[in-house]
């Protein structure tokens, strides 16, 4: 047999199964607000949380070589265009991935099919924000300096005026306008799913930044969103639910996010819903609510007292030399006032107590200890209940706004309070477990702290 046929027989037994590429190496999507943008290379380009779980179960495209997938969403519009390359497709074992019907799972009717026809939206659609929010209630505004231009992400120092409108679901309008979100908030935010917008329980709340462009023409433009669910509360009350918040990349890091948590307070106390929760809340959304929250929380003179004996006792000494060293709580009077008057829910309220009470701290403090030993109970009271030694009922000393001296109070750990952290079953690796997480408590709370402390110095107002 000839030497070149046993060569090209190797070369075929060789070929192996395709091995598919993952979608987040082969797509980039950019966010545009201008016809000029569309082939500028200083584009905003966007990083979705997870672009392989819209391909399969794997993650992976198959049945290409060289492919390149480059997307455009308009931020004017929020409609979308993607130019699909690739050198040669063919089966290789796993099929050809339908890439069209991909996208569609993605963009739906956002998807347009033509770059011209993509161009175009920025003149016939405009608008589109403008009009969509006509019949919307304008609930704040505030002026912004130093906008992130999403062309070339440098900062400018012009002034800009933002305002949070509020559109009720249940209607054409607020419909069409979370169709065009929907894409945005499933590539961005981590579990997200659509909402139901013709059930008029969900309400959202748009930023809206106001510019006037080179024509002298005010444009509107959505620069972040939540979608809030009011709940029925016994017997003829109300709470809101946080259940999706978005601020666009460009926009990210400039306090945008914050203005609108601040917002939905304002709403949920004119309005005396029961309280304001939130949905599964993400790390960073839960550090920026705590941060906004302790700052409220500092402003409220009824509860400074308590926090003020609380941090007494713990420069005393007393519960560092417990056998059990127990959760220190403020009384369940606290607690109430701070729900009926900032609408801050048991939960929540019970995050910011540890941080106040760390402010009320000299970091260099030497009783700093006793701190961290109320962060340990209290991680290993949450994670492991009854297996920590200091399960049911416990006595502690907390302060009282009854009794001027310090009084007792019985509490025991609410269920759905408890972390959902699964334990090492050894011993020894559950101990480091712990402690690993408490560290991480403290390190947190201490952030928190910090970056109160310099909000609050920079508006003249003193932390304690």
């Amino acid at each position: 047999m000839p030497d070149n046929e046993v060569k090209k027989r190797r070369r075929v037994g060789f070929s192996g199964i395709d091995a598919g590429v993952e979608a987040k190496d082969c797509i980039t999507i950019y966010l545009v607000s201008s016809k000029e943008e569309f082939d500028a290379p200083e584009s905003f380009v966007i990083h979705p949380v997870d672009l392989n779980s819209f391909f399969d179960d794997d993650g992976k495209i198959y049945g290409y070589e060289g492919l390149k997938i480059t997307i455009w969403v308009s931020s004017i519009s929020f409609y979308a265009y993607a130019d699909i390359t690739f050198q040669s497709s063919s089966d290789r074992g796993k099929g050809i991935t339908d890439l069209k019907s991909a996208l569609q799972t993605i963009f739906a009717e956002t998807l347009v099919d033509s770059k011209d026809e993509f161009l175009q939206t920025f003149l016939v659609d405009n608008d589109f924000v403008r009009t969509t929010i006509s019949n919307g209630e304008a609930l704040k505004h505030k002026a912004f300096k130093g906008i992130i231009c999403e062309s070339n992400q440098h900062t400018d120092s012009s002034t800009s005026n933002v305002e949070v409108v509020r559109l009720v679901a249940g209607n054409m309008a607020t419909g069409q306008l979370y169709s065009h979100l929907i894409p945005l908030t499933l590539l961005l935010v981590d579990g997200s799913s659509p909402i139901d917008v013709t059930d008029p329980q969900w309400e959202l709340y748009l930023v809206i930044q106001k510019k006037t462009d080179q024509q002298g023409e005010i444009q509107f433009r959505l620069i972040g969103f939540t979608a809030v669910y009011r709940f029925y509360h016994y017997p003829d009350n109300s709470r809101l639910r946080l259940s999706q918040i978005l601020v666009l990349p460009p926009y990210q890091h400039k306090g945008y996010g914050r203005f609108l948590l601040e917002v939905l307070y304002d709403v949920a106390i004119s309005e005396n819903v029961f309280d304001f929760t939130v949905e599964e809340p993400l790390d960073h959304f839960q550090h920026v609510r705590t941060c906004v929250d302790t700052v409220c929380l500092l402003r409220f003179d009824p509860i400074q007292n308590i926090v003020t004996k609380a941090v007494s006792l713990l420069k005393q000494g007393k519960l560092s030399k417990k056998a059990h060293c127990p959760r220190l709580m403020p009384p369940p009077s606290a607690i109430e006032d701070v729900r009926k008057n900032l609408k801050i829910n048991k939960q929540q309220f019970l995050q910011c107590w540890e941080v106040l009470i760390y402010i009320g701290f000299n970091p260099d403090d030497k009783n700093m200890e006793n701190f961290v030993s109320i962060i340990s109970n209290r991680v290993k009271y949450d994670i492991l209940g009854k297996d920590s030694g200091t399960s049911g009922k416990q006595l502690i000393e907390v302060p009282s706004d009854v009794d001027q001296e310090m009084s007792f109070v019985m509490f025991r750990s609410d269920a759905n309070e408890a972390s959902i952290v699964h334990m090492d079953d050894n011993l020894a690796n559950q101990e480091e477990q712990l402690q690993k997480l408490v560290q991480e408590r403290v390190k947190a709370i201490q952030l928190i702290a910090e970056k109160v402390t310099l909000h609050l110095g920079s508006s003249g107002v003193a932390a304690n």
